[in-house]
Protein backbone atom coordinates (compact mmCIF):
# COMPACT_ATOMS: atom_id res chain seq x y z
CA UNK A 1 0.00 0.00 0.00
CA UNK A 2 1.62 3.20 -1.63
CA UNK A 3 1.71 5.77 1.26
CA UNK A 4 3.09 8.86 -1.11
CA UNK A 5 -0.62 9.70 -1.78
CA UNK A 6 -3.22 11.32 0.35
CA UNK A 7 -5.63 8.26 0.23
CA UNK A 8 -7.24 7.30 2.97
CA UNK A 9 -7.88 3.68 4.67
CA UNK A 10 -11.93 3.66 4.72
CA UNK A 11 -14.15 1.20 6.97
CA UNK A 12 -17.87 0.16 6.98
CA UNK A 13 -19.38 0.40 9.96
CA UNK A 14 -22.86 -0.23 10.82
CA UNK A 15 -23.32 -0.68 14.38
CA UNK A 16 -22.22 -4.35 14.85
CA UNK A 17 -19.31 -6.23 16.80
CA UNK A 18 -17.81 -7.29 13.43
CA UNK A 19 -17.98 -3.58 12.47
CA UNK A 20 -15.86 -2.66 15.83
CA UNK A 21 -13.21 -5.38 14.72
CA UNK A 22 -13.36 -3.75 11.41
CA UNK A 23 -12.38 -0.57 13.08
CA UNK A 24 -9.79 -1.75 14.65
CA UNK A 25 -8.36 -3.13 12.48
CA UNK A 26 -8.53 0.00 10.17
CA UNK A 27 -7.44 1.76 12.83
CA UNK A 28 -3.63 -0.39 12.96
CA UNK A 29 -3.52 -0.12 9.26
CA UNK A 30 -4.00 3.68 8.97
CA UNK A 31 -1.36 4.03 11.84
CA UNK A 32 1.00 2.04 9.74
CA UNK A 33 1.02 3.91 6.59
CA UNK A 34 0.45 7.04 8.22
CA UNK A 35 -2.89 7.53 6.98
CA UNK A 36 -6.33 9.24 8.14
CA UNK A 37 -8.89 6.94 8.71
CA UNK A 38 -12.43 7.52 7.46
CA UNK A 39 -15.46 5.97 9.11
CA UNK A 40 -18.03 5.21 6.68
CA UNK A 41 -22.13 4.23 6.94
CA UNK A 42 -24.24 3.20 4.09
CA UNK A 43 -27.66 4.04 4.97
CA UNK A 44 -30.11 2.96 3.52
CA UNK A 45 -33.42 4.08 4.83
CA UNK A 46 -33.91 6.98 2.47
CA UNK A 47 -33.73 4.37 -0.51
CA UNK A 48 -36.93 2.92 0.76
CA UNK A 49 -38.68 5.60 1.47
CA UNK A 50 -38.23 5.02 5.08
CA UNK A 51 -39.41 8.17 7.99
CA UNK A 52 -36.19 9.09 9.09
CA UNK A 53 -37.61 11.49 12.05
CA UNK A 54 -38.32 9.98 15.40
CA UNK A 55 -42.10 8.45 15.76
CA UNK A 56 -44.61 9.90 17.27
CA UNK A 57 -44.13 10.31 21.56
CA UNK A 58 -40.84 8.74 20.97
CA UNK A 59 -37.74 10.28 23.02
CA UNK A 60 -35.55 12.65 21.43
CA UNK A 61 -32.33 11.15 18.93
CA UNK A 62 -34.88 8.05 18.34
CA UNK A 63 -34.92 8.78 14.28
CA UNK A 64 -32.74 6.85 12.24
CA UNK A 65 -30.59 9.26 11.12
CA UNK A 66 -29.66 10.75 14.73
CA UNK A 67 -29.15 6.21 15.54
CA UNK A 68 -27.07 6.21 12.48
CA UNK A 69 -25.00 9.75 13.86
CA UNK A 70 -24.55 8.40 17.01
CA UNK A 71 -23.08 4.83 15.68
CA UNK A 72 -20.49 6.65 13.17
CA UNK A 73 -19.58 8.93 16.42
CA UNK A 74 -19.33 5.86 18.82
CA UNK A 75 -16.95 4.15 15.73
CA UNK A 76 -14.53 7.26 15.24
CA UNK A 77 -14.35 7.63 19.18
CA UNK A 78 -13.42 3.65 19.56
CA UNK A 79 -11.05 4.05 16.77
CA UNK A 80 -9.56 7.29 18.37
CA UNK A 81 -9.22 5.57 21.89
CA UNK A 82 -7.74 2.35 19.81
CA UNK A 83 -4.62 4.51 18.20
CA UNK A 84 -4.36 7.79 20.01
CA UNK A 85 -3.57 10.61 17.95
CA UNK A 86 -4.82 9.04 14.35
CA UNK A 87 -6.92 11.20 12.29
CA UNK A 88 -10.50 9.80 11.67
CA UNK A 89 -13.36 11.71 10.14
CA UNK A 90 -16.83 9.71 9.69
CA UNK A 91 -19.44 10.04 7.10
CA UNK A 92 -22.92 8.89 6.69
CA UNK A 93 -23.50 8.43 3.19
CA UNK A 94 -27.03 7.45 1.45
CA UNK A 95 -27.38 4.07 0.07
CA UNK A 96 -26.93 0.23 0.54
CA UNK A 97 -23.45 -0.67 2.28
CA UNK A 98 -22.06 -2.63 -0.36
CA UNK A 99 -22.54 0.00 -2.81
CA UNK A 100 -21.27 2.99 -0.93
CA UNK A 101 -18.15 1.50 -0.16
CA UNK A 102 -17.31 0.24 -3.48
CA UNK A 103 -18.41 3.47 -4.27
CA UNK A 104 -15.44 4.68 -2.11
CA UNK A 105 -13.18 2.25 -3.38
CA UNK A 106 -11.58 4.47 -6.23
CA UNK A 107 -10.35 7.30 -4.34
CA UNK A 108 -9.25 5.22 -1.06
CA UNK A 109 -5.67 2.90 -0.19
CA UNK A 110 -7.68 0.12 1.57
CA UNK A 111 -11.07 -0.72 2.28
CA UNK A 112 -11.49 -2.80 5.66
CA UNK A 113 -14.91 -4.34 6.95
CA UNK A 114 -16.32 -6.96 9.07
CA UNK A 115 -17.03 -10.23 8.07
CA UNK A 116 -20.53 -10.05 8.77
CA UNK A 117 -22.88 -7.02 9.95
CA UNK A 118 -25.97 -6.64 11.50
CA UNK A 119 -27.97 -7.94 8.20
CA UNK A 120 -26.54 -11.18 7.72
CA UNK A 121 -27.69 -14.32 7.99
CA UNK A 122 -27.16 -16.81 10.98
CA UNK A 123 -26.04 -19.50 8.44
CA UNK A 124 -23.79 -17.47 6.85
CA UNK A 125 -19.89 -17.48 7.59
CA UNK A 126 -19.34 -14.63 5.68
CA UNK A 127 -21.66 -11.68 4.71
CA UNK A 128 -22.87 -10.74 1.31
CA UNK A 129 -21.49 -7.29 1.85
CA UNK A 130 -17.95 -8.61 2.75
CA UNK A 131 -18.36 -10.64 -0.17
CA UNK A 132 -19.21 -8.00 -2.87
CA UNK A 133 -16.73 -5.41 -2.06
CA UNK A 134 -14.08 -7.96 -2.32
CA UNK A 135 -15.24 -8.84 -5.28
CA UNK A 136 -15.74 -4.81 -7.11
CA UNK A 137 -13.94 -2.78 -5.34
CA UNK A 138 -11.17 -0.94 -6.95
CA UNK A 139 -8.75 -1.08 -4.17
CA UNK A 140 -7.28 -4.11 -1.83
CA UNK A 141 -9.98 -4.78 0.67
CA UNK A 142 -9.09 -6.04 4.04
CA UNK A 143 -12.07 -8.54 6.35
CA UNK A 144 -11.67 -8.59 9.70
CA UNK A 145 -11.90 -12.34 10.45
CA UNK A 146 -10.19 -14.57 13.36
CA UNK A 147 -8.04 -13.39 15.99
CA UNK A 148 -6.70 -9.79 16.48
CA UNK A 149 -3.06 -10.47 16.80
CA UNK A 150 0.36 -9.32 15.88
CA UNK A 151 1.83 -12.58 15.92
CA UNK A 152 3.30 -14.82 12.57
CA UNK A 153 4.02 -13.99 9.01
CA UNK A 154 2.07 -12.20 6.72
CA UNK A 155 1.39 -15.31 4.39
CA UNK A 156 0.03 -14.99 0.15
CA UNK A 157 -1.43 -17.38 -2.02
CA UNK A 158 1.08 -17.29 -5.52
CA UNK A 159 0.06 -18.79 -8.25
CA UNK A 160 1.92 -17.25 -11.00
CA UNK A 161 -0.99 -15.23 -12.25
CA UNK A 162 -1.38 -10.96 -12.36
CA UNK A 163 -3.80 -11.10 -9.07
CA UNK A 164 -1.53 -13.16 -7.45
CA UNK A 165 1.87 -10.51 -7.96
CA UNK A 166 -0.77 -8.07 -7.08
CA UNK A 167 -1.00 -9.65 -4.13
CA UNK A 168 2.60 -10.58 -3.40
CA UNK A 169 3.54 -7.01 -3.72
CA UNK A 170 0.71 -5.94 -1.33
CA UNK A 171 1.75 -8.18 1.06
CA UNK A 172 5.46 -7.40 1.13
CA UNK A 173 4.53 -4.33 1.71
CA UNK A 174 2.79 -4.97 4.71
CA UNK A 175 5.03 -7.67 6.10
CA UNK A 176 7.64 -4.47 5.78
CA UNK A 177 5.54 -2.39 7.46
CA UNK A 178 4.66 -4.68 10.45
CA UNK A 179 8.47 -6.08 10.33
CA UNK A 180 7.64 -9.79 10.12
CA UNK A 181 8.39 -12.70 7.89
CA UNK A 182 6.63 -13.08 4.09
CA UNK A 183 5.51 -16.60 3.69
CA UNK A 184 4.62 -17.51 0.52
CA UNK A 185 1.97 -20.73 -0.20
CA UNK A 186 2.11 -22.21 -3.82
CA UNK A 187 -0.18 -25.39 -3.75
CA UNK A 188 -0.65 -27.41 -6.60
CA UNK A 189 -2.37 -31.00 -7.38
CA UNK A 190 -1.91 -32.29 -10.33
CA UNK A 191 -0.82 -31.36 -14.02
CA UNK A 192 -3.41 -29.00 -15.77
CA UNK A 193 -4.84 -29.42 -18.91
CA UNK A 194 -3.46 -27.43 -21.83
CA UNK A 195 -6.77 -26.11 -23.62
CA UNK A 196 -10.27 -26.72 -23.40
CA UNK A 197 -11.28 -30.01 -24.28
CA UNK A 198 -8.09 -31.52 -23.23
CA UNK A 199 -7.82 -34.31 -20.64
CA UNK A 200 -5.78 -34.92 -17.68
CA UNK A 201 -2.65 -36.99 -17.93
CA UNK A 202 -3.17 -40.70 -16.50
CA UNK A 203 0.42 -40.74 -15.98
CA UNK A 204 3.08 -37.77 -15.02
CA UNK A 205 6.45 -37.49 -13.20
CA UNK A 206 5.91 -35.93 -10.35
CA UNK A 207 9.23 -34.90 -9.98
CA UNK A 208 9.32 -33.16 -13.05
CA UNK A 209 5.69 -31.95 -11.96
CA UNK A 210 7.01 -30.65 -8.73
CA UNK A 211 10.15 -28.76 -10.08
CA UNK A 212 7.90 -27.02 -12.79
CA UNK A 213 5.71 -25.89 -9.65
CA UNK A 214 8.50 -24.72 -7.84
CA UNK A 215 10.05 -22.09 -10.88
CA UNK A 216 6.23 -21.19 -10.42
CA UNK A 217 6.67 -20.17 -6.97
CA UNK A 218 10.27 -18.82 -7.43
CA UNK A 219 8.98 -17.12 -10.24
CA UNK A 220 6.06 -15.33 -8.11
CA UNK A 221 8.45 -14.21 -5.95
CA UNK A 222 10.71 -12.56 -8.33
CA UNK A 223 12.57 -9.10 -7.50
CA UNK A 224 11.26 -8.87 -3.70
CA UNK A 225 14.66 -8.78 -2.80
CA UNK A 226 15.38 -5.58 -4.15
CA UNK A 227 12.26 -3.81 -3.89
CA UNK A 228 11.79 -5.28 0.27
CA UNK A 229 15.14 -6.12 0.89
CA UNK A 230 14.22 -6.53 4.84
CA UNK A 231 11.55 -9.26 4.38
CA UNK A 232 12.94 -12.46 5.12
CA UNK A 233 10.96 -14.78 2.24
CA UNK A 234 9.73 -18.33 3.47
CA UNK A 235 9.12 -20.17 0.39
CA UNK A 236 5.96 -23.37 0.92
CA UNK A 237 5.40 -25.87 -1.66
CA UNK A 238 2.57 -28.40 -0.84
CA UNK A 239 0.32 -30.65 -2.54
CA UNK A 240 -3.14 -29.70 -1.58
CA UNK A 241 -5.89 -27.87 -2.53
CA UNK A 242 -5.14 -23.86 -2.55
CA UNK A 243 -7.73 -22.93 -0.29
CA UNK A 244 -7.09 -25.60 2.20
CA UNK A 245 -3.87 -24.66 1.74
CA UNK A 246 -4.27 -21.38 2.77
CA UNK A 247 -6.93 -21.49 5.47
CA UNK A 248 -3.87 -24.26 7.20
CA UNK A 249 -1.72 -21.78 6.63
CA UNK A 250 -3.80 -18.18 8.67
CA UNK A 251 -3.30 -20.15 11.84
CA UNK A 252 -0.17 -19.27 12.05
CA UNK A 253 -0.46 -16.06 10.58
CA UNK A 254 -1.24 -12.37 11.75
CA UNK A 255 -2.90 -11.45 8.00
CA UNK A 256 -3.30 -13.59 5.11
CA UNK A 257 -3.18 -11.97 1.08
CA UNK A 258 -5.04 -13.56 -1.94
CA UNK A 259 -6.12 -12.44 -5.28
CA UNK A 260 -9.24 -11.90 -6.36
CA UNK A 261 -8.72 -14.16 -9.00
CA UNK A 262 -6.35 -16.91 -10.58
CA UNK A 263 -5.07 -19.53 -12.64
CA UNK A 264 -7.78 -21.96 -13.18
CA UNK A 265 -10.33 -19.94 -12.30
CA UNK A 266 -13.67 -19.48 -14.70
CA UNK A 267 -13.77 -16.56 -16.50
CA UNK A 268 -17.04 -15.48 -15.46
CA UNK A 269 -16.26 -15.77 -11.67
CA UNK A 270 -15.55 -11.94 -10.28
CA UNK A 271 -13.95 -13.16 -7.17
CA UNK A 272 -12.53 -16.49 -7.76
CA UNK A 273 -13.25 -19.97 -5.91
CA UNK A 274 -10.17 -19.74 -4.01
CA UNK A 275 -10.13 -16.11 -2.30
CA UNK A 276 -14.19 -16.50 -1.90
CA UNK A 277 -13.56 -19.87 -0.01
CA UNK A 278 -10.49 -18.13 2.06
CA UNK A 279 -12.92 -15.49 3.18
CA UNK A 280 -15.06 -18.24 4.95
CA UNK A 281 -12.49 -20.14 6.18
CA UNK A 282 -9.22 -18.41 7.71
CA UNK A 283 -8.47 -17.96 10.83
CA UNK A 284 -7.38 -14.34 10.17
CA UNK A 285 -7.83 -11.60 8.32
CA UNK A 286 -7.85 -11.55 4.98
CA UNK A 287 -6.58 -9.09 2.30
CA UNK A 288 -7.89 -9.59 -1.08
CA UNK A 289 -6.19 -7.75 -4.14
CA UNK A 290 -7.70 -7.39 -7.39
CA UNK A 291 -4.66 -7.18 -10.15
CA UNK A 292 -5.15 -3.25 -11.84
CA UNK A 293 -6.79 -2.89 -14.82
Amino acid sequence: MNAANGAAVVVGVDGSEPALRAVRLAAGEAARWGRTLRVVHGFIWPLLRVPLGPVPDAPPGAGLREQAERLVAQAVEHAESTVPGLRVTGEIIDGEASAVLVGESPTAALIVLGDRGLGGFAALVVGSVAVQVAAYADCPVLVARGAEGTDGPVVVGVDGSAPARAAVEFAADEAATRGVALRAVHAYRHPGSAGPGDMQPLVYDEGRLRGEEERVLAGSLAGLGERWPTVRVERVLTRARAAAALAEASRAAQLLVVGGRGHGEFTGLVLGSVSHAVLHRADCPVAVVRAPA
